[in-house]
């Protein structure tokens, strides 16, 4: 995918030469350099969510309302995470499951393309290996304070009415199930910090929006796409998002955040599968 009409020859190695670190030029058809326009930058985040987590959050939306008029309570509603893609065809389900992981992946790629073009990158959100001790520990410490907080919500929200019972995974019990699970981890962490937190906040503050809106922003988004939980779901990502933003706000790195996404979720599914039918406390269809 490109904003330029003129991808051949020199013209693009000469447009990242002359935007290192403006963050804002492009090359137009006569190779002449030109800045990129606020309305050019909004357009290209509303396309960016109209192909990812925008149009999650108005599936997400169109769901809970289905579940909220569905007849029955709220919790006795499911809401899954990971369920197999081909029952009873363990070898079709993984090739499924990993080109779903992938795919998923795609946006990210394209938002860390477009900031790369406009002579950003991964660096410039921290996500590289620049201080790879410090982001692991910030990040379990980080992962340790949401994860549990975050269960508690679930908890108290299921127990409330306001939310479905939510299931990780429903994956059969094969050899692949936790390294998939794993993977689906570190897939849904990318997919959204890059996104969500580092390319939108980069985006907003170019375009004019001050840090509250753009975190207010940033959070809100964040919360809808889980509003398919129910309540808890949205309120629970709402306060996690309004967490992480300030957090990238406030050191410009989203590599701790990552890890700490990738733990958070490594444990529910993982915990899920160990746990499910086995303690009291874990709702469950």
């Amino acid at each position: 995918m490109s904003v330029r009409g003129d991808d051949r020859g020199t013209a693009s190695v000469d447009v990242d030469r002359s935007d290192a670190g403006t963050g804002t030029g492009t090359g137009g058809l006569d190779g002449v350099d030109r800045p990129l326009s606020r309305r050019l930058l909004v357009a290209e985040v509303w396309l960016v969510f109209g192909v990812s987590l925008g149009a999650s959050a108005l599936w997400a939306a169109v769901r809970y309302i289905g579940d909220l008029t569905a007849p029955g309570p709220l919790r006795s509603q499911v809401a899954e995470l990971n369920s197999s893609a081909a029952p009873g065809r363990p070898w079709l389900d993984l090739a499924l499951q990993l080109v779903g992981v992938a795919t998923a992946l795609v946006p990210a790629l394209l938002a860390l393309y477009l900031l790369v073009r406009d002579g950003g990158g991964p660096s410039a959100i921290g996500f590289d290996r620049r201080e790879p001790i410090r982001d692991i520990c910030f990040g379990a410490g980080l992962a340790a304070l949401v994860g549990g907080a975050g269960l508690g919500l679930y908890l108290l929200a299921w127990h409330s009415g306001a939310n479905l019972t939510v299931v990780p995974t429903s994956l059969p019990d094969v050899w692949w199930r936790i390294p998939v699970l794993l993977l689906s981890a570190v897939e849904n962490a990318v997919l959204e910090e890059v996104v969500v937190v580092g390319y939108l906040l980069t985006r907003l503050r170019q375009v004019g929006c001050n840090d509250r809106s753009a975190l207010a922003t940033s959070a809100i988004l964040r919360g809808s796409y889980h509003l398919y939980q129910g309540l808890g779901g949205f309120v629970a990502n709402l306060i996690m998002g309004l967490l992480f933003g300030r957090i990238y706000q406030r050191w410009g790195r989203i590599g701790p955040l990552v890890v700490a996404h990738s733990l958070i979720d490594s444990v529910a599914f993982v915990g899920y599968a160990t746990l499910a039918g086995r303690v009291s406390w874990l709702p469950t269809p």
